[in-house]
């Protein structure tokens, strides 16, 4: 066990994070405020570029290409073969995916009711194009996905199980390890989306019983954007064959005939951004330095009183749902439309996301949902910048 975050620490973390100076950031679920050295690692590989040349610096940063991937499979309890670094959450999600063997007549695909909603278009037009169909795994009664309810819907046709871990519009965690055991049983092929859990929460891909996993950089790791992880099971590798390939992934042999590589990084391509590798490389190891169990309970206990205060304002209603919740709070301000309170909050320094239907289209249509408000938490989070956030809200709400 790492040691537990105290505001002296947090403090020292804020110190060497330049965005905590200008803005007060509950938007940490779009994307965190990334350290000073992760930056520099950043700017200091642009800088080799611009003196030695792009290429040539290249091939000096491969050494951090392949830390960024050792840390990564660190994080996630894998082989570092078992890791891609691609350019974000879908992206790599979407590569996965669509390396599939071809869909049939009548296939199925399960996906919790909180699935995200780019995952959903991607699988919708391959369902379409092929007859197959995707259904919505029922909830119980705390909104989480139900393993007991899922297990009763499978049979032979079903050809993937799809999980938003932790979804977007809320402070819900899904029982992603549950839902595991099933696939397992099942033998049946199951992707996590774990946009919003990787940097927040331990991740440990075998306890999950995950096939694929996905995550950003520039959510809770707080590392660039414009970079994500992608693990893919090395048992399973064999039956994924990329839409694409390159030099780097799929490398013409002596045949002529390209050679698909024999680890994740089939799914990596040649012009990668090397100096986002690098700020990638730092921020995992920030993370790991720091602690996932650390980083969890911080974000747990934050979240947890937020949520208690936001409750306690006049016309605010807490929207989130399950018994184990996130570092995302979602909520409604009565009389006042999300977007106008998120650029209300922007005008005064403080920044919340708003998300649409589009981004969790199938919880939102059932819960009768158009728009909710977003604040989401880090370990960077302060009771100041809390303080600050409610002292807004309920300035706001005396306006209704």
């Amino acid at each position: 066990m790492s040691a537990p975050l105290t505001s002296a620490a947090v403090d020292a973390l804020r110190a060497l994070t330049p965005g905590t100076r200008a803005t007060t950031h509950f938007n940490h679920a779009g994307a965190s405020l990334p350290s000073a050295a992760t930056l520099e690692a950043i700017e200091a590989h642009l800088r080799h570029e611009a003196a030695a040349g792009p290429m040539e610096a290249g091939v000096a940063a491969r050494a951090q290409t392949e830390r960024a991937r050792t840390l990564a499979a660190q994080l996630l309890n894998a082989a570092p073969a078992e890791i891609a670094l691609t350019t974000g959450n879908s992206p790599g999600w979407g590569a996965a995916f669509a390396a599939l063997p071809r869909w049939q007549p009548g296939d199925r695909i399960l996906v919790a009711r909180h699935e995200w909603g780019g995952n959903l278009a991607a699988m919708r037009l391959h369902a379409q194009r092929a007859g197959a169909s995707i259904e919505a795994i029922p909830s119980d009664d705390s909104g989480a996905a139900d393993p007991q309810a899922l297990e009763a819907m499978l049979d032979e046709r079903v050809r993937l199980v799809a999980l938003t871990w932790l979804p977007a519009n809320g402070g819900l965690i899904n029982p992603a390890a549950a839902i595991g055991q099933v696939t397992r049983r099942h033998g049946i092929p199951y992707f996590i989306d774990a946009a919003q859990a990787v940097g927040q929460l331990p991740v440990d891909v075998a306890a999950l019983g995950c096939d694929v996993l996905t995550g950003p950089g520039r959510k809770a790791l707080r590392g660039p954007r414009g970079t994500g992880l992608l693990y893919v099971r090395k048992d399973f590798l064999p039956r994924l064959t990329p839409a694409w390939a390159d030099t780097h992934s799929a490398p013409l042999g002596a045949d002529g005939e390209p050679v698909l590589r024999a680890d994740a990084a089939r799914f990596e391509s040649a012009e990668a951004a090397k100096a986002l590798h690098c700020g990638l490389a730092n921020a995992l190891q920030e993370a790991l330095e720091i602690g996932l169990d650390a980083i969890r309970a911080r974000i747990d206990a934050t979240a947890q009183a937020l949520r208690a205060q936001l409750a306690a304002i006049p016309g605010v209603s807490v929207l989130d749902q399950g018994r184990e919740r996130s570092g995302l709070v979602a909520f409604d301000l009565a009389g006042h439309d999300p977007l106008d309170v998120q650029r209300r909050l922007a005008a005064q320094g403080i920044s919340i996301g708003s998300n649409g239907v589009s981004y969790t289209p199938l919880d939102m249509n059932a819960r009768g949902l158009g728009q909710i408000a977003r604040a989401s938490v880090s370990y960077l989070t302060t009771e100041a910048e809390i303080d600050k956030l409610l002292d807004s809200l309920r300035a706001l709400a005396r306006r209704r």
